[in-house]
């Protein structure tokens, strides 16, 4: 039997002691237990010790705050569970901009000294982040890049307000729900998590007491329709709120309480969402109103979005005049989103005009997933309204992205959409996939891409997915893209049956300096990909690339280990589902061992005949610590040969 070597647990110094035995105080006060309860595992020792002490011994966050130095007011705060750091964090604030008639309570006459030196110290951001990634695993880096500051003590709050509405929601939409909502007491697992404490005072787990305490860090928030309340908006008050998303709003006092919650956070109310809504004419009608500043018809909206959602009725063509005095008046609106929104044709036509003779100054338009074939036929451009507003609007002109995804569009609405889209001028990106368009509605856009790679500002974003496209008409679209001034930096023409023909063209784009390709489905096989590997530049740009469901075998293979060698730059390749043997591996692994590339993810799944377990190799290659290659772990002998669904 191996013997067990134990190592030494160094002594606790006298610091440590002390700290402990501050956290426990902090920790048991900030969760009502008082001095002798409330305390995690690991400060009940400590606790106990205390439980005989004197008033006079009760410590406040004010008082540690104003105690201890600095450093060692970071050391107590890493030991801290989320409620007892928030009350140290606003003490030590307060400390630091508290006037010298404070300070002769601890310190005597260097006491503003001490004030003075510690002019940071309420900045406990590195224990909030901790606290945060602890309780929030996955949501860490979610929204955040390293170029912005995060304030991770408004973050842990803000994450924490939603869990508990997400739970009274659940709570109150139980049928023998008779309370109050504000009255509705947390769960364990969320209280424990905030106070680190079994012992928890009845009035400090109630719903109204966190939105009391920290109400104020709420800037986004989503509500379920059984929160859309005049209790609620009660309760949300102290939230400087900047985001509202709403779901399942559908019955009259729903809609009364949103307009209710909407009308108080009016001047500080920046972003708007529904899902899963009936935002009938009327409904619209009251919600728009509400949004507005009192006595003008001007506010401050930058994003509203509505999806899955109905926002017209089935059987009338009545259009809710709220939205269009929304869009008209909409100086700051940079988003207007209708997602599965049953957008009508007419409607869909009210919008592109309103936008026409508006002054906002729309960035992002998405009418997607509606029905809206022959939209665009329905507008008179011979009328003198929207002649004029063709040749001076401002708002279509400072568009940027516009999607048309999943419309119905046919070839026709192609040619109507040209002239629009020529007043866009600074448009960036444009998806118009799963509309049947076929090549002669590519035919009628090729003059607008033409001029669109030509000026200041090329476009730079193409998709057009699942549009019964033909070789023919793809290769009259990529040697058009081929052979414009500016290249574009995304295109995909996923899941459109096109064959190995469209290979030699494509190849051709390939040296175009493209940075992300999507070619999905698209038919190549392995002619097509031997055409791609043979005829590849000795230099591509390509970052990411999309080559999965091709059925290319081990031509696949090998045009991957070409691309590796070529494309300095690749970072991410789709090869799923492409028929790969098992030989493959060593065709990719060899082109891995000679160059040092910058590809992080090789996504192999799907590949029936592919295993890890016996090409252990595989998992030599990595970057950043992890795996290049993502590979089933087994050979699924069970799987269609052809990978059909």
């Amino acid at each position: 039997m191996a013997e067990v070597r134990t190592k030494a647990v160094p002594a606790p110094t006298l610091l440590s002691l002390c700290l402990k035995s501050v956290a426990a105080h902090l920790t048991a006060d900030a969760a009502g237990a008082g001095r002798s309860g409330g305390c995690a595992d690991h400060f009940d020792g400590f606790a106990q010790e205390h439980e005989e002490e004197e008033e006079d011994g009760h410590l406040t966050p004010e008082q540690v705050a104003e105690a201890l130095p600095w450093e060692i007011l970071h050391q107590l705060a890493s030991s801290l569970p989320p409620l007892a750091l928030e009350s140290l964090h606003h003490a030590a604030h307060a400390r630091c901009c508290s006037s010298t008639s404070h300070a002769a309570r601890f310190g005597g006459p260097d006491g503003n000294r001490r004030g003075t030196k510690r002019s940071r110290c309420e900045d406990f951001d590195t224990a909030w982040q901790a606290l945060f990634k602890f309780r929030w695993p996955f949501h860490a880096n979610t929204g955040h890049d390293n170029l912005v500051t995060v304030d991770w003590q408004q973050q842990y709050w803000e994450m924490h307000l939603q869990e508990c509405l997400d739970e009274a929601a659940e709570a109150a939409l139980l049928p023998l729900f008779r309370g109050s909502i504000r009255e509705i007491i947390m769960s364990a697992k969320i209280m424990s998590s905030v106070y680190l404490s079994e012992d928890i005072a009845r009035e400090y787990s109630t719903l109204s007491y966190h939105w009391t305490k920290l109400g104020s860090y709420a800037r986004c928030l989503r509500l379920q329709n059984v929160l859309c309340t005049a209790e609620v908006c009660d309760m949300l008050q102290p939230s400087r709120l900047e985001t509202l998303v709403f779901v399942r709003i559908i019955s009259e006092p729903e809609v009364d309480g949103v307009c209710l919650l909407l009308r108080c956070h009016a001047k500080t109310l920046l972003s708007l969402e529904f899902i899963h809504s009936q935002l009938y004419p009327a409904v619209m009608d009251k919600v728009c109103n509400s949004l507005c500043q009192l006595g003008s018809q001007n506010h401050e909206i930058q994003r509203l979005s509505i999806k899955s959602s109905r926002i017209g009725e089935s059987k009338s063509l009545n259009i809710s005049a709220g939205l269009l005095n929304f869009i008209s008046y909409a100086k700051s609106l940079q988003l207007l989103s209708l997602n599965d929104a049953k957008v009508q044709p007419s409607f869909a036509k009210m919008i592109i005009h309103t936008l026409l003779e508006s002054s906002c100054r729309l960035q992002t338009l998405d009418i997607s997933e509606n029905n809206i074939s022959g939209w665009l036929s329905t507008v008179d451009r011979s009328s003198t309204s929207i002649s004029s507003a063709l040749e001076s609007n401002t708002s279509l002109n400072s568009l940027t992205l516009l999607n048309l995804r999943g419309n119905n569009l046919q070839e026709g609405d192609m040619e109507d959409l040209r002239s629009i889209l020529a007043k866009m001028s600074n448009l960036r990106s444009l998806d118009i996939s799963d509309n049947p368009i076929a090549d002669e509605g590519i035919r009628f856009l090729i003059p607008f891409f033409e001029r669109a790679l030509r000026r200041e500002n090329p476009l730079s974003g193409l998709r057009v997915e699942n549009c019964d496209l033909s070789s023919i008409g793809v290769t009259k679209l990529l040697e058009c893209l081929t052979s414009g001034n500016k290249p574009l930096d995304v295109l995909s023409i996923a899941d459109n049956h096109l064959g190995s023909s469209v290979a030699a063209t494509l190849v051709k784009f390939l040296g175009s300096h493209v940075r992300e390709l999507n070619v999905e489905d698209i038919s190549l096989g392995p002619q097509g990909f031997q055409i791609l590997e043979e005829a590849l530049p000795r230099k591509v740009d390509l970052s990411h690339i999309n080559i999965s469901k091709n059925r290319g075998g081990i031509r696949t293979a090998h045009f991957i280990s070409r691309l590796i060698l070529q494309a300095p730059n690749l970072v991410s390749v789709n090869a799923g589902s492409n028929l790969l043997p098992p030989d493959s591996l060593d065709v990719i692994c060899n082109a891995l061992k000679q160059t040092t590339s910058n590809l992080t993810q090789l996504d192999l799944m799907g590949n029936v005949h592919l295993s890890s377990a016996i090409f252990p190799a595989v998992f030599d290659f990595k970057k950043h610590g992890k795996p290049i290659m993502l590979i089933p772990s087994q050979q699924d002998s069970c799987s269609p040969y052809d990978a059909d669904p």
